[in-house]
């Protein structure tokens, strides 16, 4: 299997895996993490995504990237832009792997742009898993569906932070959760749910969620649901009362941050929805039409009281202004704390409401951004009112 830049394949049970987790250590070059195979991202095979890619099968889209090593672009199996030759193909799982491989995304098949796209399996599965949660749907259960067994598992890492499988679980024990809370007996909770004994019921439960079903009044979780943007999706997380965490699915650091997000509230991430993430999905929408320039949601945002001090800072940026890390750490009264202001704007877990795209470098380049920095551009040129326009999103991607 030849390897591009930084790509770190493996095989697993005879198929294609690309290493999940990468460091960048200089000008192209990268490093990735030895992982358990359990962590890899599981790929069709070579040949079977080069057919996929030839023949413009719509049903490999989401599942990988065809990343051309002539041109250095990447693009959707279905691109209608004339095929390279094969040799000249690597295939990555997701749009970070090939902005990490040094690849720009093609302007013809814009693999960026998910506008709303659901693929046209999902509802029916959705579905399906709501008719009877407490069913088991397994690999050979999708594929009787026509459902690629690797694009169900593509498109629910990518939308949601997991697997369909692990999605499908967590929303057996989320739904169980609310069974319990409204006062049923636990062991009928169980089995109406998919667990064979009271005691997988209890042990998954209390590993879930850290109590026995007993305690499941006690519990608070968070509710994670994806919302499509034009720029790709973001992982939203609420309680019922205010939205602790909304990133890119493809930042840099996004399952650490969830994680850390996850262990300072003390709290379990089950799928999901609630009236605080329909509010927000809503705003969210108006926010990329330039209809809406501020947000009401509620927000929760657990921190070192240096980290909140930045982030409360954050939130008085206005729309269309930006800030310089220096005038940041001056706002906080910390002048000179220039560095651990970039690193508390780094770690902030809410994006785009809590504006960290707004602060810049002094001579006012744009600076990092974890969710790639043509998303910061593109987001302080939205604010502008000039998103449609040419400059220096052009220069990004010649």
């Amino acid at each position: 299997m030849k390897s591009d830049i930084g790509a770190y394949f493996s095989v697993v049970d005879g198929d294609v895996c690309m290493l999940k987790s990468w460091q960048v250590v200089g000008a192209g070059s990268h490093t990735g993490d030895i992982m358990d195979a359990k962590e890899m991202l599981v790929l069709p095979s070579r040949d079977e995504m080069l057919r996929a890619t030839m023949s413009r099968d719509a049903a490999y889209n989401g599942v990988f990237f065809a990343a051309v090593a002539t041109t250095r672009i990447f693009c959707r199996p279905t691109c209608p832009a004339r095929k390279p030759n094969p040799e000249n193909i690597s295939f990555f799982p997701s749009v970070r792997d090939c902005l990490f491989g040094g690849y720009r995304p093609c302007k013809r098949c814009k693999p960026l742009a998910t506008n709303g796209y659901t693929p046209d399996w999902l509802e029916g599965l959705l579905a399906e898993v709501e008719r009877a949660p407490a069913a088991r749907i397994s690999d050979q259960d999708l594929r009787e569906m026509e459902i690629s067994p690797h694009q169900a598992r593509r498109y629910f890492s990518t939308q949601f932070g997991m697997t369909f499988q692990a999605y499908h679980r967590a929303r057996r024990l989320g739904l169980a959760l609310e069974s319990l809370r409204k006062g049923k007996d636990s062991l009928m909770v169980g089995l109406e749910h998919g667990f064979e004994s009271q005691s997988g019921f209890r042990d998954a439960f209390e590993k879930t969620f850290g109590v026995p079903p007993g305690k499941a009044r006690d519990v608070e979780c968070l509710t994670t649901t994806s919302i499509e943007t034009p720029i790709g999706p973001l992982v939203a997380c609420a309680t019922d009362e205010a939205l602790c965490f909304m990133q890119f699915a493809e930042r840099r650091g996004f399952t650490r941050q969830l994680e850390l997000t996850r262990r300072r509230l003390g709290v379990s991430v089950v799928p999901g929805t609630n009236q605080l993430l329909n509010d927000l999905a809503k705003q969210m929408g108006e926010y990329f039409r330039k209809e809406r320039r501020e947000f009401d949601v509620p927000l929760h945002y657990p921190g070192s009281d240096f980290q909140v001090s930045v982030w409360d800072a954050l939130r008085r940026i206005k729309i269309g202004q930006t800030r310089s890390y220096d005038e940041m750490a001056t706002a906080i009264g910390r002048p000179g704390a220039w560095r651990a202001v970039g690193r508390a704007n780094g770690d902030n877990p809410i994006t785009i409401i809590v504006p960290c795209h707004r602060v810049v470098r002094s001579d006012g380049s744009l600076g990092g951004y974890g969710a790639w920095v043509w998303r910061k551009n593109y987001l302080l040129d939205l604010e502008q009112a000039k998103a449609g326009s040419k400059g220096s999103q052009a220069a990004l991607f010649p």
